[in-house]
């Protein structure tokens, strides 16, 4: 099946808490993880955040107060967030939240990191896009 592999552990639970902002899932494993909105936001699998290949990835700034407004299944191997900024193309596999929630410092550090380095912060906006082959995104 897309999204998984052989014997991984698939969720169990998913439930929304909106007042904190986190989206918490329990595996079959046991593992238990909390996933910040912001985080499933600037990690987000879709093109127009990992970008069409190595190297064009998009810094995602602003998020840190973006909502999940809707978490729709895909099929039995993935769920499709909808965040309050718009973003609804990433399809996020159970394989995928279980790496987003055992990498979860190192992926956090990583973006401060990115932010540093772009000086911009989380709550930077956007820029705008410019001449993009990806205008649907």
């Amino acid at each position: 099946m897309a999204g998984l592999k052989t014997g991984a552990p698939t969720p169990q639970a998913l439930t929304v808490h909106s007042q904190s902002r986190v989206l918490e899932v329990t595996f079959s494993d046991g593992a238990l993880f909390r996933l910040p909105f912001e985080l499933m936001r600037v990690y987000s699998p879709s093109a127009e955040v990992q970008g069409h290949g190595p190297g064009q990835e998009v810094l995602q700034t602003g998020k840190r107060d973006v909502q999940l407004d809707a978490l729709d299944p895909v099929g039995n191997y993935a769920v499709q967030p909808r965040f309050s900024d718009g973003h609804d193309t990433g399809i996020f596999s159970w394989d995928y939240l279980y790496f987003l929630g055992a990498e979860q410092e190192r992926l956090w550090q990583d973006y401060l990191d990115r932010l540093q380095a772009a000086s911009v912060d989380r709550d930077t906006p956007m820029a705008p896009k410019s001449g993009s082959s990806c205008a649907s995104h």
